[in-house]
């Protein structure tokens, strides 16, 4: 199973690539296991304010709905809407191509608090 050292993550499964002042999100090659073939993906709004722990997206699979939540608090900025169309992009690539959504970062300290990749794997194996 595939835990890029340079993301930070989620206790929620979630992936977070710090892009600057902006994060990009998406879930986990863990998540997209767990839940199988991704069948939906709602796309965030663009422009919409988040805050952190609060769920901006859904993801359906053909064996369950699982609310995705933000990493950390501010705008989104940017949105794949390519999921829309083509949602198993979430199986097939989900640290590139399957990508939900950017987040202009209210308070660059929250990034602190996600887990590295390290405590990810602790966490999985637990």
């Amino acid at each position: 199973m595939d835990h890029p050292e340079d993301l930070r993550y989620t206790k929620d499964h979630e992936w977070v690539r710090v892009e600057g002042s902006r994060v990009r999100i998406g879930v986990t090659d863990y998540a997209q296991g767990a839940l199988g073939d991704v069948v939906f993906v709602q796309i965030p709004v663009s422009g919409s304010a988040v805050e952190a722990g609060a769920p901006i997206s859904e993801v359906e699979s053909t064996k369950s709905v699982s609310e995705i939540y933000a990493p950390v608090s501010g705008s989104v900025v940017e949105v794949n809407a390519d999921l829309g169309e083509t949602p198993e992009r979430l199986n097939d690539d989900p640290y590139g191509d399957g990508w939900i959504c950017a987040i202009e970062i209210n308070d660059p300290s929250q990034i602190d608090q996600l887990l590295d990749a390290a405590g990810y794997r602790s966490l999985i194996e637990e």
